[in-house]
């Protein structure tokens, strides 16, 4: 993970963070690193330990389910430049509930997870203004993993 003088900058333009307060980012920035994936290449799987989270700059990350019988997983999600991925850091048991692909060259912030929960618990204002910020992400999610779990139900079977 390189860090660099314009981290602060990239966080603060990212819309997740959109408005937050300056001292508050310079916090988080310490915990922060680019990085790049291919198209392909793993970013993480479900069941491994959440010791991340990714802010999507460019391209576009594919989120998968395995499903007990089924050879290949299910896409559920696809994210882009602008969103975040990944809550599993944020509640124990700090594990994965999906995989994720690049589906293209994706450039990526990355938060060092074990970095930021300590500052959250060390700032409990900054704490705050995570779970403030994560909280509509996870519900707009859940309701959108719903949604895809009806449409699964309703298609044919194919093994």
């Amino acid at each position: 993970m390189v860090q660099d003088r314009g981290l602060g900058s990239t966080l603060s333009a990212h819309p997740f963070f959109k408005d937050m307060d300056p001292v508050a980012l310079g916090t988080i920035v310490g915990c922060a690193g680019n990085s790049l994936f291919q198209p392909g290449e793993t970013i993480f799987r479900q069941g491994e330990a959440a010791d991340k989270c990714y802010l999507v700059r460019e391209g576009r990350i594919g989120l998968e389910i395995h499903v007990p019988g089924r050879q290949s997983g299910i896409s559920i999600e696809t994210v882009e430049a602008g969103d975040i991925v990944g809550w599993g850091w944020i509640t124990p048991p700090y594990r994965w509930s999906t995989d994720a692909h690049a589906l293209e060259t994706t450039r990526v912030l990355q938060l060092d997870a074990t970095c930021l929960r300590r500052k959250m618990e060390d700032d409990r204002t900054l704490g705050y203004e995570i779970y403030r910020r994560f909280v509509p992400v996870m519900a707009s999610r859940l309701a959108a993993y719903r949604v895809r779990i009806v449409e699964l139900a309703a298609e044919p079977e194919s093994r």
